[in-house]
């Protein structure tokens, strides 16, 4: 069993402000769709914001978390749901499975051996299913958040790729996502050293500043951003 690592409160103060980016976070549960197929796992589902998102698309959906509070929190938020079974799970693991797809977003970042991590997602899937990650973009905007949330790195396109080969996953699709966003991180929590939380800058940015980025980067592939985005398939 690996370690939950980050300071549990502010990590929930974080997950608790970035719930009311509504329209970014559609953005990211509409990347994932087409990729997971009929029964897929979310790994480190948090307090269930994408979970609440994405189970509605499928005939069945698991959502899973290593601590065991926001487990709980887990469980109560998505009881009403029929179709979806709320699970601990801890990262690496020996577990092996047949989903139709692994998505997890935020999490490989927590995760100290990622590689082993990335290499039990593929065993919980069955063959030519997709694993869909997002992880935190570049290591210059490390910063006190970051730190403080248990991250171990940030990753580019080149290490995310490292590390999907290593874990015997064959890349599909590589791109930076939300080249404003990082711009905005950086400032934030690097040079004015504030974390992120719910209040009139996440709802600027979310109305009004995430629409444009989006729009623009349907058209145009940036070559940086605030996040990685990656899909890999388990090998047949």
């Amino acid at each position: 069993m690996a370690d939950i690592t980050g300071d549990q409160r502010i990590q929930s103060e974080v997950l608790e402000g970035l719930a009311t980016a509504v329209n970014h976070r559609r953005w990211f549960v509409e990347l994932a769709l087409d990729h997971l197929g009929e029964h897929p796992i979310e790994i480190g589902s948090g307090l269930g914001d994408y979970a609440l998102e994405w189970a509605p698309h499928f005939p069945r959906f698991t959502a899973t978390e290593a601590d065991p509070d926001r487990l709980l929190q887990l469980k109560e938020r998505l009881a009403e749901q029929s179709n979806v079974e709320v699970r601990q799970m801890f990262l690496p693991t020996d577990e092996e499975n047949e989903y139709t797809g692994a998505v997890s977003y935020n999490v490989l970042e927590h995760i100290e051996d990622d590689v082993a991590a990335l290499h039990s997602m593929g065993r919980l899937v069955r063959p030519g299913g997709a694993v869909v990650l997002i992880v935190p973009a570049f290591p210059f905007a490390m910063s006190p958040v970051d730190v403080a949330t248990g991250h171990f790195r940030r990753y580019t396109k080149r290490s995310m790729a490292q590390a999907l080969h290593g874990a015997g996953l064959r890349v599909e699709r590589l791109e930076y996502l939300n080249a404003l966003g990082l711009v905005g991180y950086f400032l934030a929590t690097s040079v004015c050293k504030m974390t992120p939380k719910e209040g009139p800058m996440v709802k600027f940015y979310d109305r009004f500043v995430l629409p444009v980025t989006k729009g623009a980067e349907r058209v145009i592939r940036t070559p940086f951003g605030q996040s990685v985005f990656a899909v890999a398939r388990v090998p047949d």
